[in-house]
């Protein structure tokens, strides 16, 4: 079964409040399209992304993981727009979501879809729990019953072509797209909603949808790893991590040498899949003839916030005879921190011996190892 999710991102948002319609405005470090859209980017079982867009924003959204389509003068238009520029490859099932509910997990996608493969239309909702009130001009008119209420919530799913057709004949308002698919006698199955799967509507939200997000086990994390070889060459002092070691040698290579770093750049590379110093820094191009190692690591720190990562923490072995590493370990990990921009009590670095084995056994030569953990929420 294909899978299409149409996020409709065409509303101005007003009660949001601020200078840009609340999908354009940013919690925890990137605009609330942007979580929305990962979401769904991620899931294994989404096939397509078609987002549904005001004419003004048009050219606002960067991201090559979807489809655009230009939005209507109210939801359902914008709603059925989407469904008419999905028709053209017919998905088999399609959930509809509101772009102001960036902290959705995979548990409510996978609830939605699994209702789907027995009924041709299912939403997540949480049922009312509060007691209901009657009002007029700020006093309590009468209570209402709550039983059997629910909080509607998105992505609402439906089998495509009867969604498609319920838009199609639908000529009212509608406060969502089950009201719609009411409306055409479509079954309606209710699902589990998620607390955490709040829609952003008024200013203080942003701050509760920014909670939800560290919440909502959605974090992605990436591990890398390093290693690196540097023979010795005559020489008086070798230079790892940056810090200069008074040694009988020193490292040979194209660049500084400094092993530790190389190991180090490496496993950035490695965690955003992004080759090794090689590809970004050939050794065949002179202009990084002697060049200081920093600079490649300063490339890869940079490159993986570019993708929107965190660095957790960085984990380095050096593997020597000599010289010892353990005395100048504290001015490696504050250096390291320096350029790479992160405290040094998540950067590590120790030395082992390989018990007078091998290259390095033999004082040949310095290898080392090295593992980054990176994190997006």
């Amino acid at each position: 079964m294909s899978v299409a999710a149409l996020i409709v991102a065409a509303g101005r948002g007003s009660r949001a409040g601020g200078a840009k319609p609340k999908q354009w405005q940013h919690i925890a470090g990137r605009p609330v399209i942007e979580h929305t859209l990962e979401r769904f980017a991620r899931h294994p079982r989404i096939d397509r992304i078609m987002v549904v867009l005001h004419p003004d924003d048009m050219d606002l959204l960067k991201s090559t993981q979807c489809e655009i389509t230009q939005g209507g003068a109210s939801r359902d238009a914008s709603v059925r727009n989407g469904l008419y520029a999905l028709a053209a490859n017919t998905p088999d099932h399609v959930l509809i979501h509101d772009v102001a509910r960036p902290a959705l997990s995979d548990a409510v996608i996978e609830r939605v879809l699994g209702a789907l493969a027995t009924h041709p239309a299912a939403a997540p909702a949480l049922p009312v729990t509060a007691a209901l009130w009657q009002g007029a001009n700020g006093q309590v008119t009468e209570s209402r019953a709550r039983d059997g209420l629910y909080r509607a919530q998105t992505p609402q799913g439906f089998h495509f072509d009867a969604i498609l057709k319920a838009h199609h004949a639908n000529d009212a308002p509608a406060a969502d797209d089950v009201e719609v698919a009411l409306r055409a006698g479509l079954e309606v199955v209710i699902v589990d909603g998620d607390e955490r799967n709040l829609k952003i509507t008024r200013p203080e939200d942003f701050a509760r949808a920014a909670e939800a997000l560290k919440g909502s086990h959605m974090t992605d994390i990436r591990l890398g790893n390093g290693y690196d070889v540097h023979a010795f060459e005559p020489g008086n002092e070798a230079v790892l991590c940056g810090v200069p070691i008074a040694h009988t040698a020193q490292l040979k290579g194209h660049s500084d040498a400094d092993v530790a770093m190389h190991a180090i750049t490496d496993a950035l590379y490695g965690a955003i899949a992004e080759g090794d110093i090689g590809r970004h820094f050939p050794p065949s191009d002179p202009q990084w003839k002697d060049a200081a190692s920093a600079v490649f690591l300063t490339h890869a720190a940079e490159l993986v916030r570019a993708r929107g990562f965190d660095i957790g923490n960085i984990d380095c072995t050096i593997i020597c005879e000599l010289p010892k590493i353990g005395p100048h370990a504290a001015a490696m990990q504050a250096n390291l921190a320096k350029i790479i921009g992160i405290e040094p009590t998540r950067i590590s670095v120790k030395a082992t011996t390989s018990e007078r084995l091998g290259f390095t056994g033999r004082q040949e030569g310095i290898a080392a190892i090295a593992t980054a953990a990176l994190f997006k929420s």
